[in-house]
């Protein structure tokens, strides 16, 4: 099935999976995120696609001071509600915004974007968050892995797996980096399993791409 990924699909998306059982609000950030900045001295950064709030919020906790934009008004809406919970409203700056056509007033130290697929090809989203890194900063990519037999990405609100058009590789994710300009630190297509109803585990295909930008 082919996905418009504009303002009207997310949000709908996010009025359909903020209650219940199935609800998205309170995830917790993506397990990548700690596992590769960890290292990393924070600065200033970007979370491209920030539905609601996660990985802006433990960026925030990890002395970031963090830019978050999505296109949903609905995900902004629960993405600030849990930063004041968190006593975060100082270190997040939440921007309404179609990733597609947007374009920040400054680089970041770090731009990253975990499973957000804009209205524009995935690749050239991936590109345009690209231009978006400083001189020395990081790009983080956590993204749905293009396989023949999708795995159960149910809470991402795909069904039985994410569309052909919201998914892609490794290998064509670093493609659109300039080894003159980028140094590939990570390059990964991984599993990892969910906690599903009944004890039944939803097993997720991830592609991972950290990248530093030369200074």
């Amino acid at each position: 099935m082919t996905h418009g990924f504009d303002k009207d699909y997310w949000d709908q998306h996010w009025q359909d999976r903020t209650g219940g059982t199935g609800s998205m609000a309170g995830n917790p950030p993506n397990p990548y995120l700690a596992r590769e900045l960890a290292d990393l001295v924070p600065g200033t950064a970007l979370d491209a696609g920030c539905g609601a709030g996660a990985e802006a919020l433990w960026l925030a906790a990890h002395g970031w001071q963090v830019t978050a934009a999505d296109i949903s008004a609905e995900a902004l809406a629960l993405a600030a509600d849990r930063a004041t919970a968190a006593g975060a409203e100082d270190r997040v700056r939440w921007v309404e915004a179609d990733l597609g056509v947007w374009t920040p007033d400054s680089t970041f130290d770090l731009v990253t974007t975990h499973y957000a697929h804009p209205a524009v090809p995935q690749l050239d989203f991936y590109s345009r968050l690209a231009s978006w890194v400083a001189p020395g900063g990081t790009l983080l990519v956590v993204g749905h892995l293009h396989t023949h037999g999708h795995g159960g990405h149910g809470e991402h609100g795909h069904g039985d797996g994410p569309p052909a058009e919201a998914s892609v590789t490794a290998a064509a994710v670093t493609a659109r980096l300039d080894d003159a300009e980028w140094t590939v630190v990570t390059a990964a297509e991984l599993q990892r399993t969910l906690p599903g109803a009944h004890g039944h585990g939803r097993t997720l295909d991830d592609v991972v791409v950290r990248a530093t930008r030369r200074p």
